[in-house]
């Protein structure tokens, strides 16, 4: 009895169920000892990881799969079941990625190079230029980190270009972006496939793919069960996450009304597709969305309920399948976690020399992890010098490989960065900033900061980037406030008692040579000219009188080390910087009382050092420390000013809380600085600040120690940091508000 019910199961499942689909639509299909079995995953984003959950119950069950098809996320998980993983392989690979952090794109920032690390971080909107126009950017994403992955996790199937010839037989779907045509992905490199099969509308760039601008398949067919149909299997398994049109009230971001645009097409097809299924699976995933990344548990269990309501019929399937062995891929891949390289190629470099390329891949030797290798290609794509990095790996007899790198400059070198700011010194100033890449030769970079608002100031930067060799750079610096204080050598900065302000003006100009090991430390030698203009008008008399106002020239050196993982409300990492200068001509200066004043050659040290450490990934301890030396006699403008919460000073002004702006002013100094954080939620810090200070004319600093201390509270914003500090001085009852919005510039 019990053989005539499997008979019975079995025949219904090949000639078709009643409510799983019509069986007119149906193809005649002969009943065979060895049944082939083809397994179509639709798209749906974080709902498709109910796909693993069914995968859990076909392997538990026994069911061979023989042809792997789908779209999406649907491309991802089948992809990675055909080249050879398991379910429950699949479900320990899913949970151990931040899907979040991956659409982001970010990049470590101590991939970033020391020009990017010392320029870049201020700048709250990037905007594309092109010939005279302003653009938006076309994605959020450009899903670099996605294909590196995706390339880590089928690094055992590099060598195979034909899908048919995976373990399982796989293809993908995607869409042709120029003429909306539906293209089958069944050859090329299988990541490229999957990422462009996934390349979601305003979410990812689209994938260049011979020729063609692909993105995601679910525009025009999201459970491609009819590419399935005509394949040689003679059951198919369809399992679909695709959820009903969304209400108004959740449309409430682009990607979501982009969803639901391209949702019209894809309903429009779910009943023709159900109805060439064999199995058709439906998981309820009705309470979640395409971004529930975090719901993994509760998807994975939907799919796993669904596929256990078929199990009389997935067991009819497996009497009338030959049992295959399968490995555990991830142990076999885990003992080959090295990459042996041969030779590396690299194509699309027209912009950027093949020195400059191969210095940020900064491969070395001929063996390297893919973890090293994916922190690579993360270095390249930090330069935002390419819209995408496509590579292939070739395994050449000698069992090494070959890498062929496939770039592809953005075709947009132009960029406007804009930003905002207010603090209690420079007061308001908006940011515009234009950046040109191979402006005049391969590897250079040009950029214009121009600050405008209550104290107008530029900042102009030039560097050639030679790749292995020293780097070469031009900058010019104008730097402008106003602020009731003089300068005096008598230990302080007194206040005016009439109100009258003194005007700072300075301009700096560099010509340097720099060269850096890995992007965190740099030498850089060079001359400087500055030129310092300041004065007070006298609003009697109705002239400037000036304290300077000539040129100065020096020769420098200087050594830096950048770690920081973040530049504002850092958590790890180290800093140091050590600054040399040797001021050997200036130009005259004459008084309003007509006296001459020469200048003597001297030499200014200045270093900062400072360490941060984060416990429990909550509270964070900072430790810096600050060191000024003035050797030689110096004019006074060159003195060290200490005092104030800044973090965009120039020259010699040094911040001190608990102090006003150049409260003190010395010729030489010691600082140090204690800091604890304590993010309160997320991106949200309240900060206790200690900091202590000797300032003394003589070389002996034998002075008595300056304190301060502050409380604050800081919002780290996509706009700069919003922060607002008390700071109160031991030394003389002083207490101060700092108040500061945006990003330092």
């Amino acid at each position: 009895m019990k053989k005539i019910m499997l008979i019975f199961f079995l025949f219904s499942l090949i000639f078709g169920f009643s409510q799983e689909k019509p069986k007119e639509n149906l193809l005649p299909k002969k009943l065979k000892k060895d049944l082939k079995v083809g397994l179509v995953l639709s798209g749906g984003g974080a709902k498709g990881f109910a796909h693993i959950g069914v995968l859990n119950i076909l392997e538990e069950l026994g069911v061979r799969i023989d042809y792997v098809g789908g779209t999406s996320a649907g491309a991802m998980i089948g992809a990675m079941y055909a080249s050879g993983y398991r379910a429950k392989e699949i479900d320990s690979i899913i949970r151990s990625y931040d899907f979040n952090e991956l659409i982001k794109d970010e990049i470590p920032r101590k991939l970033f190079s020391l020009y990017q690390k010392e320029n870049s971080e201020k700048y709250a909107l990037e905007l594309p230029f092109k010939n005279w126009k302003i653009g938006l950017p076309i994605a959020l994403s450009k899903g670099q980190n996605f294909l590196n992955e995706l390339t880590k996790l089928t690094k055992h199937v590099h060598d195979i270009d034909d899908f048919k010839k995976l373990p399982i037989p796989f293809y993908c779907v995607a869409t042709d972006i120029e003429t909306g045509e539906k293209v089958i992905l069944e050859k090329g490199f299988l990541p490229l496939a999957i990422k462009a099969s996934g390349a979601f509308p305003t979410l990812f760039e689209p994938v260049n793919i011979d020729g063609k601008l692909l993105v995601d398949g679910g525009i025009v067919n999201n459970f491609p069960i009819d590419i399935m149909y005509k394949k040689e299997v003679d059951v198919i398994i369809g399992i679909d996450v695709q959820d009903k049109l969304g209400q108004r009230e959740n449309l409430d971001s682009a990607p979501k009304i982009v969803m639901q645009i391209i949702s019209f097409q894809m309903y429009d097809d779910a009943d023709e597709q159900r109805n060439n299924t064999d199995i058709y699976m439906h998981p309820d995933v009705s309470e979640y969305s395409v971004f529930s990344f975090d719901k993994v548990d509760g998807l994975i269990n939907e799919g796993e309920k669904i596929a256990l309501k078929k199990r009389e019929f997935l067991e009819a399937i497996v009497l009338q399948q030959i049992k295959k062995e399968t490995n555990n891929l991830t142990s076999v891949l885990q003992k080959e976690n090295k990459i042996h390289i041969e030779e590396i190629k690299i194509r699309g470099n027209e912009n950027y020399t093949t020195d400059y390329v191969l210095s940020k891949l900064n491969i070395k030797g001929d063996s390297i992890t893919y973890d090293q290798f994916n922190q690579s290609i993360k270095s390249l794509s930090a330069t935002k010098n390419f819209k995408t990095i496509n590579y292939h790996f070739t395994i050449l007899p000698n069992k090494k490989r070959a890498i062929e790198f496939d770039l592809k400059e953005n075709d947009i070198p132009n960029t406007i960065h804009l930003s905002a700011h207010y603090d209690d010194l420079y007061k308001t100033g908006i940011l515009i900033n234009y950046t040109s890449k191979h402006a005049l030769i391969n590897n250079d970079i040009f950029s214009l900061d121009i600050v405008l608002g209550d104290n107008l100031r530029y900042n102009i930067d030039y560097i050639i980037n030679n790749g292995f060799s020293w780097e070469f750079g031009i900058k010019s610096r104008y730097n402008s406030f106003k602020r009731n204080f003089i300068i005096d050598r008598k230990n302080t900065a007194s206040i005016f008692s009439n109100n009258q302000q003194l005007k700072y003006n300075e301009i700096s100009n560099q010509v340097y040579f720099q060269s850096k090991f890995k992007e965190k430390a740099g030498l850089k030698i060079g001359a400087e000219h500055k030129n310092l203009t300041i004065f007070t008008e006298n609003a009697i008399t109705n002239r400037k009188d000036f304290f300077d106002n000539r040129n100065y020239f020096n020769l420098f050196s200087e050594l830096i080390l950048d770690t920081y993982d973040a530049k504002y409300f850092t958590k790890k990492g180290w800093y140091f910087n050590a600054n040399y200068k040797l001021y050997f001509s200036a130009s005259r200066f004459i008084s309003q009382d007509f006296r001459t004043f020469p200048v003597n050659a001297f030499s200014q040290f200045r270093s900062n050092i400072g360490y941060t450490t984060t416990f429990f990934d909550k509270l964070t301890t900072q430790i810096t420390s600050d060191i000024g030396l003035t050797i030689g006699t110096s004019e006074p403008v060159f003195d060290y000013f200490i005092g104030g919460n800044n973090e965009n000073f120039t020259h010699n002004f040094v911040p001190f809380y608990g102090y006003d702006v150049a409260a003190i002013s010395n010729s030489n100094f010691i600082k140090s600085t204690v800091t604890l954080r304590y993010e309160l939620f997320t991106k949200n810090y309240i900060s206790i600040i200690g900091n202590a200070a000797i300032a003394e004319s003589t070389n002996t600093l034998n002075s008595s120690i300056l304190t301060g201390y502050a409380v604050g509270y800081g919002i780290k914003s996509i706009i700069g940091p919003i922060e607002l500090k008390y700071a109160r001085t031991p030394d003389n009852n002083l207490d101060y508000w700092y108040f500061n919005i945006g990003f330092w510039f």
